[in-house]
């Protein structure tokens, strides 16, 4: 079993939490061979602005991967502007683990976590759609939501 950081915004993350469904973009169809069913994911959201308000890069989530990847065009979820007409294609189905009642906040746990090599340019390690991270690292970020892992 794997365990995966699956980058996101708030949107996306909205629509995972209420259709149980991950998707990752085209570009990302090497990665489907890699995911299976039993692997876990962490929802990490990017730092963004809602009005006047900064809205930290968190964790809100963990989900438990149920079915095989498979492709689906259809749109349903939100595309970022600067990714045209991306559909987000290659999906799987998920079940929650622990949704959490309060998003934890990322830059906290920076020093922590052993898949961030580069401290000071950690951003670069969560550009991608999902990044694999250590089970120590998985269950930390469990721990520190308040979550049994």
């Amino acid at each position: 079993m794997a365990h995966w950081i699956a980058s996101s915004n708030r949107d996306n993350a909205k629509i995972l939490d209420a259709k149980h469904i991950w998707g990752v973009p085209k570009r990302n169809k090497t990665l489907m061979q890699r995911v299976k069913p039993g692997d876990t994911i962490l929802v990490y959201v990017r730092q963004e602005k809602e009005d006047d308000t900064i809205l930290p890069s968190a964790i809100t989530s963990a989900y438990e991967i149920v079915s095989e990847p498979y492709i689906d065009h259809s749109r349903l979820f939100v595309t970022p502007p600067h990714m045209g007409d991306e559909v987000f294609p290659y999906r799987m189905k998920v079940r929650p683990v622990a949704v959490f009642a309060e998003p934890l906040e990322f830059k906290p746990l920076i020093p922590d976590l052993t898949f961030i090599t580069n401290k000071t340019m950690w951003s670069g390690h969560l550009r991608i759609a999902m990044r694999e991270i250590p089970e120590e690292d998985y269950r930390l970020i469990l721990r520190r939501a308040g979550v049994e892992a």
